[in-house]
């Protein structure tokens, strides 16, 4: 049933399954950073408030979803995977031994022996496997623990968080600024640690993060 309540619940589901808060979805679709706030969700009087449509149009643009995966969620088929009861299971290894040789294919999909398995909540895309954070590079974003779903060949946009793998075996996650031709442009999660600059011919592969563990 298409109502208030539910359209508003999937909206905050959709940010929830990319990692997102109700504000940080908005800022991602070019909206204000506000216009999902609960305050915006009633007008002063009481009255039911709806967002437009064209800002719904905006998120799943942003986010790479789709209408059928939006009325999903309206309907509470498909909600976040620590909600939902459709579980799957997925390859997992950690940060350290990703950087190895024999564990990934040529188009940066689960490959080789070695990996071990982890349950999710939910179904998760075909070809998606976990990465577990080691170490504190990834503060304050991810911890040391954080069990990260990265879906290879998951279109990629400005603003995504990204795992990255060079052709020298390192692995890092980092936030897409620029792709372009000649290389990519990464910035980091930790401000401890620089941006980078890589070009193309030493990218290995580059994946998009669709979910974390926090």
């Amino acid at each position: 049933m298409l109502s208030h309540d539910r359209v508003w619940a999937a909206i905050d589901a959709l940010a929830a399954r990319y990692s997102l808060s109700a504000s940080g979805l908005a800022k991602r679709a070019g909206l204000d950073s506000t216009a999902f706030n609960k305050s915006k969700r009633l007008s002063s009087d009481g009255r039911p408030r709806w967002p437009s449509t064209e800002s719904l149009a905006k998120i799943i643009e942003a986010t790479n979803s789709s209408l059928d995966e939006f009325f999903e969620l309206i309907e509470g088929k498909a909600f976040p995977w620590k909600e939902s009861r459709r579980g799957s299971t997925v390859p997992l290894i950690g940060f350290a031994q990703a950087g190895a040789g024999g564990y990934f294919d040529d188009a940066g999909f689960p490959a080789g022996e070695g990996w071990d398995l982890v349950e999710l909540p939910a179904r998760a895309a075909e070809g998606s496997y976990a990465l577990q954070v080691q170490g504190d590079s990834m503060l304050p974003l991810y911890r040391n623990g954080d069990v990260l779903i990265v879906q290879p060949g998951a279109v990629l946009r400005r603003g995504d968080r990204v795992v990255v793998k060079t052709t020298e075996g390192e692995v890092m996650a980092k936030l897409l600024e620029r792709q372009t031709p000649k290389g990519i442009d990464l910035v980091s999660l930790n401000p401890a640690h620089p941006n980078r600059q890589i070009p193309s011919e030493a990218i290995e592969w580059v994946a998009r993060i669709v979910w974390a563990s926090q």
